[in-house]
């Protein structure tokens, strides 16, 4: 189209083709302008990873656990180039899977530059490459910075009872961040626990504090240099865990007397003992030669046919033959009593609040 030169003297003109204003950006008419200016820049091809064996994709350098569609977002974000002085951006895409390796992305894309409206098409193809992330090159190679040993103290733990601790770690995986070395390397049963071996010691250090918050018990720490690496020391950490063997309310003998713990604290538990109004706090560590005498599921709930002030007479659960035991310090006439068998004979337990004892009706 013919353009026509400003014909008064000193008026503004495009500089490319000498046509009259309205002109725009660097003194150039729309046409001119639009016909010299980029909304946007996107390569032909782009590469992208995924490890081979896990299925997680490298982004940033970084090995990171997500789907297609958050990658085909992350590919155009981090290539796509804009004109610095485009505003009101908007993007629009498609993607068309071509074969196992190989995707086209269709972009759609426009915005505004010097009150002007720009609109363009772009495609770009991302290409897939296989690779090995770090988890599964150091799982490959039997790596590991961590033990977490699960133990027991005052009796052996039963296997539903290694399960439900082994549980615990992945509620506490699935609580933290997606971090490359939270694996496990292996696991299993040993003579007397059950040992776990992990990638990182922040996650063995989270699963300690973790059973200790639920389950009580204490956990010990120890450090093994085994190389050295850029001038600092290579160490690897076993943190062993050793539960209580026995619940709130339980029968444990601890320095040659019989006791029950009553409630936890922060570094043991409150113990109560059976033949005395006696309370005492003791340390994990104290308790650590505690031997478990009966678990409180285990005891048995009797009604008294005769009693005295010292001494009620009952129906043996096994035998229903009569029996006779001394009353706990703490009994009170027609209350039921709560029985273990010890060396061959009945055995009556003072009540704690985790028994909930049956309250004496007034007549």
């Amino acid at each position: 189209m013919e353009r026509r030169m400003s014909s008064r003297l000193g008026g503004e003109f495009c500089l490319v083709c000498g046509a009259e204003p309205p002109l725009y950006g660097d003194r150039m008419c729309e046409p001119c302008l639009r016909a010299r200016t980029v909304l946007a820049k996107v390569p032909e091809n782009i590469p992208w990873v995924r490890c081979a064996r896990c299925g997680i994709v490298e982004i940033d350098g970084k090995w990171e656990n997500t789907t297609e569609d958050e990658v085909w977002d992350e590919l155009l974000h981090r290539n796509l180039a804009v004109h610095d002085q485009a505003e009101d951006i908007q993007l629009a895409m498609e993607p068309v899977k071509v074969s196992d390796r190989h995707t086209l992305l269709h972009i759609q894309i426009e915005g505004v530059i010097d009150n002007l409206l720009f609109q363009e098409e772009h495609t770009m193809r991302a290409r897939m490459a296989n690779g090995v992330c770090l988890t599964c090159t150091r799982r490959a190679g039997n790596y590991f910075e961590a033990t977490v040993q699960l133990r027991s103290s005052a009796r052996r733990l039963s296997e539903d009872e290694f399960t439900r601790l082994r549980a615990t770690l992945e509620e506490v995986l699935n609580k933290l961040s997606d971090d490359p070395m939270f694996f496990i390397t292996s696991e299993g049963q040993v003579t007397g626990g059950y040992d776990v071996v992990l990638g990182s010691k922040g996650l063995a250090r989270a699963w300690g504090r973790h059973l200790v918050s639920e389950y009580g018990g204490m956990v010990v720490e120890t450090n093994s240099t085994v190389g050295r690496k850029d001038g600092v020391d290579v160490t690897r950490l076993t943190l062993l865990y050793r539960k209580p063997g026995y619940e709130i309310g339980d029968i444990v003998q601890w320095r040659n007397h019989i006791w029950r713990p009553s409630s936890w604290t922060k570094d043991g538990a409150i113990m109560e003992r059976v033949d005395r109004r006696e309370r005492t706090g003791a340390s994990w560590r104290d308790l650590e030669q505690a031997k478990v005498l009966a678990q409180r599921h285990e005891l048995s709930s009797v009604e008294f046919i005769n009693e005295d002030a010292s001494v009620g007479e009952f129906l043996d659960p096994n035998t229903w033959a009569m029996d006779h035991v001394r009353l706990p310090f703490d009994h009170t006439p027609g209350r039921k009593g709560l029985l273990m068998r010890h060396d061959d004979a009945w055995l009556a337990l003072p009540f704690m609040a985790v028994d909930e004892p049956e309250t004496v009706e007034e007549s």
